[in-house]
């Protein structure tokens, strides 16, 4: 069925596909009368044969108000606000473009009740952080406001419903307001223009000429943005901000009563005529072929697509249809498997693939096949895309690639249907989005799991080939779009010859490999326990095995079915010196080596239908793994992990993919300011240390694995190993199978080496001038950045108030640039201890803007400063600033993820824990006398690196301190 809310999907990422195997009212006349208020009518669902798992209420206002309330406890004490409102911009005229995005923008800047810049001051002191709690967007056909309160108390949602319904009815649009935020929407535009939203922009061109998106992005244009009025920006308010193309969704710790209650207080009075329209997102041709687009960019990877259109299918919500849609998906998750065997060898053919049908709206589908490459190889790319795209349609699928599938699905859903009960408000979110978009009913993991096993039977290979052929849309004589750093040799006649070759080339049947047994099962005695006691403050257990192994453990009832696991090894980035700066940088990709019995590849397929993973990082001290498992594979999981420390496969194929891809990442360097301040910005402040130069690319690709062996053997061998384990678990079995794991390992060390010859100083730089860093992106595009050294992370206190120091310096730039200049889309302050280095850290503060504005932006800063550093901040903007902290830090032990950041490393960092557990009470002492004294300490303006992004011929003045 077609949603008049979906956005358009453009191409299907296959290497991203998966579902993973971890997952009274007063006013009653204006209620539905059902007992959940459930209408399939009222959201375009009418063909649909499920109703919404219990728990759900539905409503609608008699003027035509939508709303949808889902109590939960999970995060306890927290709720979602979502407003959805149907407009978007296409529904945009020709001299309106970028209005609806403008418009949402307005929201932010006064209404009748809520003067000017204060709607996002008023949430802040209730401790919601703009950006992170308070949102919103605009696509093509929705505009959505979005508020997560930290608190589910009545007064807050009552605050949150009032800021809603002055956003639809009552913003004042001042025109000295609407030209304010004039200069902030063109800094968003600006700064968004770069090589990819072009490439995009000519995509969109080319594949729909007809169709109305590549005229209608919601940024909009220069001339429009520049031409926009405050009585223009009412107008369209007024067309499309209509009671009946509104949704409210309330999820969280409420009852149904309790926001009922007050959406429809809010709401109900709410009048304005208008007529909801259908979205017109143009028409695609389904007989247009042949016609070919290059297009050219010195940033870009070099891509391949190939596409053509076909007619809309309108799918209703059906027990059937889902049975096609699990089939199809089938088909679609073997081909990807077989595209991600071909990835992951050490010659790939290819960098990367994409081959789906999507859906344009109501106009039409589309299907792509897009094949990125290294530079130059774009005809093996296809070649070999386009064989195994026209195998897996003339011969299909095996039963045991099918079974792989059935089997990761089938654990999907069990442990979703195992975790139903604790579900966090973003799930239900996500189920409420496929209801507003008028997608299909969310009949809950039960059900879902019991239509699953319905189909189960008639998942046959002859079934699943069925449905991938009659998904099809034949790509002969394809749409053709070629883009890279230069050219094809011979043009767009070469181009075609070459398509038409790929798809001349024979085939043949699916070669697949037979599946292995796991080979790591058995690490030798288990390991006894020498120590086991509780770590009270915290309600953990701490364990050390005779092998020095420590394990510490956190059961919750915050996630049933889920834990979480980290593992910590002695090393990381620590292991870095002046002398071997990169011998750590592989260190990611470690699991993609595999094991040394077990390909990467092999293990997908051992592994199927068990929820373990393996993730591996070099932090700044250890080596780090992780993983969320279930209690049934926990065992499977610690094996696993255990496997990749002992027998680490180093095979060269793993680095195939990251090889091929060092071309094209060294040839994106510089081409945006982003990209030339991360590069130059830390060599700047170290004096060229070359732990943070960017080494040449014929260094980096002399990187192996034999390089990485020699620089971490050592450490997996013999370091210190920590392990952190929460969620729904059983003490005493999770004792035991880490015995049988990590706790049969060979002696261990005891402690974390003290690295302490040397390599942990980093003096800051004395050069504190202004130097000038040249990119090769827009002529209009710069940014500036003021940096100062500051401490490590040793002084809890002084750590702290850095941190609500940049909190604090972030609402006055903001304020300064954005209110009152209007020059920058958003400010960018942080404070950054290392743990790594002794006595080094950063403080910065940054802004994008115009390039001709930089001399004016950097005389803001200056004044901003100025004030700090003169005078204490009021006692408004330090609670503005200081109660997002304090919410955040009150919810911190509310999901098992929040755990493990204390439990992890518990036993070799004792002090981090009180750390921790000391923060709110620091936070709540800071004055702002405190925060005056440490920017008269810190934050000299004279004694700062001024770092100046700029484009070649910047004038002059851009250079000026």
């Amino acid at each position: 069925m077609y949603s008049k809310f979906a956005v358009a999907t453009l191409a299907l990422l296959f290497s991203s596909i998966g579902v993973s195997a971890q997952e009274t009212v007063s006013q009653s006349t204006t209620v539905a009368t059902s007992q959940s208020g459930w209408n399939a009518s009222d959201w375009n669902l009418e063909d649909s044969e499920f109703e919404p798992e219990e728990g759900w209420h539905f409503g609608q206002l008699d003027n035509g108000l939508r709303y949808v309330i889902r109590p939960n406890e999970r995060p306890e004490g927290t709720a979602l606000v979502r407003m959805y409102i149907a407009t978007g911009s296409l529904d945009e005229t020709e001299e309106e473009r970028g209005f609806a995005h403008f418009v949402e923008h307005m929201a932010f800047n006064g209404s009748t009740n809520v003067p000017e810049g204060e709607m996002v001051k008023l949430l802040e002191r209730e401790g919601l952080a703009f950006g992170a709690d308070t949102n919103a967007s605009t696509g093509f056909d929705q505009t959505q406001y979005k508020l997560d309160l930290p608190r589910a108390d009545s007064e807050l949602l009552d605050t949150a419903l009032m800021l809603m319904r002055e956003t639809v009815s009552e913003l004042t649009f001042d025109p000295a307001a609407v030209e304010r935020e004039r200069g902030v929407i063109l800094s968003e535009r600006r700064s968004r223009n770069n090589y990819s939203f072009k490439n995009t922009l000519d995509s969109f061109d080319f594949l729909y000429p007809e169709g109305r998106i590549s005229t209608r992005i919601p940024i909009g244009t220069v001339d429009t943005l520049n031409a926009a009025t405050a009585a223009g920006l009412r107008a369209f308010w007024e067309r499309e901000y209509l009671p009946s193309d509104t949704v409210v969704v309330v999820v969280g710790d409420f009852t149904v009563e309790e926001a009922e209650e007050r959406i429809i207080r809010h709401f109900a009075d709410w009048q304005r005529s208008g007529t909801s329209k259908k979205v017109d997102a143009g028409t695609i041709d389904p007989m247009r072929t042949g016609e070919t687009d290059i297009y050219v960019d010195p940033a870009l990877t070099e891509t391949l697509t190939l596409a053509r259109h076909g007619s809309f299918i309108d799918r209703p919500d059906t027990l059937d249809e889902r049975h096609k849609a699990l089939l199809r998906s089938i088909g679609a998750r073997i081909l990807n498997r077989r595209l991600q065997t071909l990835v992951r060898s050490e010659d790939a053919p290819f960098r990367g693939v994409q081959i789906g049908v999507s859906d344009f709206f109501e106009a039409g589908r589309t299907a792509e096949l897009s094949v990125a490459s290294e530079d130059g190889q774009w005809r093996p790319a296809i070649m070999a895309a386009v064989r195994e795209y026209r195998t897996a349609l003339q011969y299909g699928f095996s039963e045991a690639e099918v079974a792989e599938q059935m089997a990761n699905l089938r654990t999907a859903y069990e442990n979703a249907e195992r975790n139903a009960a604790t579900r966090r408000n973003a799930a239900f979110l996500r189920d409420v989005e496929l209801i507003v978009e008028g997608d299909r009913v969310p009949a809950g993991p039960t059900v879902n799991l019991a239509n699953f096993e319905r189909f189960a039977a008639g998942v046959t290979p002859e079934a699943v080939l069925a449905a991938f052929r009659e998904d099809a849309i034949p790509l002969d004589e394809p749409l053709i779009r070629f883009a890279g750093k230069s050219a094809p040799e011979g043009g767009e006649a070469e181009l075609r010859e070459a398509v038409q070759s790929a798809f001349a080339q024979p085939i043949s049947p699916y070669d697949q490999s037979e599946q292995q047994n796991f080979a790591y099962t058995d690490f030798g005695p288990s390991g006894e326990v020498i120590e086991d006691r509780r770590i009270e403050s915290i309600g953990a257990r701490a364990i050390t095995f005779a092998n020095r192994v420590r394990l510490n453990l956190k059961p919750t009832d915050l996630a049933d079915n889920n834990v979480l696991i980290s593992v910590a090894i002695d090393g990381g980035q620590a292991l870095e010196t002046r002398d071997n700066p990169n011998a750590v940088a592989l260190a990611s990709l470690l699991p993609a080596g595999g094991l040394g019995e077990h390909s990467r590849d092999e293990l997908q397929s051992i592994l199927a239908g068990r929820a373990v993973r393996a993730a591996f990082s070099a932090g700044d001290d250890a080596f780090q793994a992780s993983a969320s498992t279930t209690p049934d594979d926990l065992e499977l999981q610690l094996q696993l992990l255990t496997a990749y420390i002992v027998d680490p496969g180093y095979r060269a194929e793993g680095l195939g993919p990251w090889r091929k891809s060092l071309p094209d990442f060294y040839a994106k360097l510089g081409k945006t300011p982003a990209s030339a301040l991360n590069e130059a910005r830390y060599p700047l402040l170290t004096d060229n240390d070359p732990r943070f130069v960017r080494q040449p690319i014929e260094e980096y690709s002399q990187l192996d694995y034999d390089q990485l062996s020699r620089n971490i053997s050592d450490r997996l061998q013999n370091g210190a190993i920590e392990i952190g384990v929460v969620g729904d678990i059983d003490e005493a079995r999770v004792i035991e199978l880490v015995s049988r794991t990590f706790g049969a390992l060979p002696q261990r060390e005891t402690d974390w080496r003290d690295y302490d010859d040397g390599r942990r100083q980093l003096p800051f730089t004395t050069d504190r001038g202004v130097h000038v860093v040249t990119h090769e992106g827009e002529a209009d595009q710069a940014m500036v950045r003021l940096i100062w050294p500051t401490v490590d992370d040793d002084d809890w206190r002084e750590v702290s108030a850095l941190n609500l120091l940049a909190r604090v310096v972030q609402l006055e730039l903001t304020e300064k640039l954005r209110e009152e200049l209007g020059q920058t889309y958003s400010a960018s302050v942080s404070s950054s201890p290392s743990s790594r280095f002794d006595d080094f850290g950063t403080f910065e503060m940054g802004v994008s803007v115009d390039v001709d504005q930089v001399s004016a932006a950097r005389a803001a800063m200056g004044e901003v400063l100025r004030r700090l550093r003169k005078q204490p901040v009021s006692d408004d903007v330090l609670q503005r600033a200081r109660q997002p902290v304090l919410q955040s830090l009150d919810n911190r032990f509310k999901s098992n993820s929040g755990w493990l950041q204390v439990v992890a490393r518990a036993q070799s960092q004792p002090k981090e824990v009180e750390r921790i557990l000391q923060a709110r009470t620091r936070y709540e002492s800071y004055t702002a006398e405190d925060l005056q004294e440490l920017a008269m300490r810190f934050l000299d303006p004279a004694g700062a690196v001024d770092i100046r992004v700029l484009p070649r011929d910047a004038p002059e003045a851009a250079t000026e301190r």
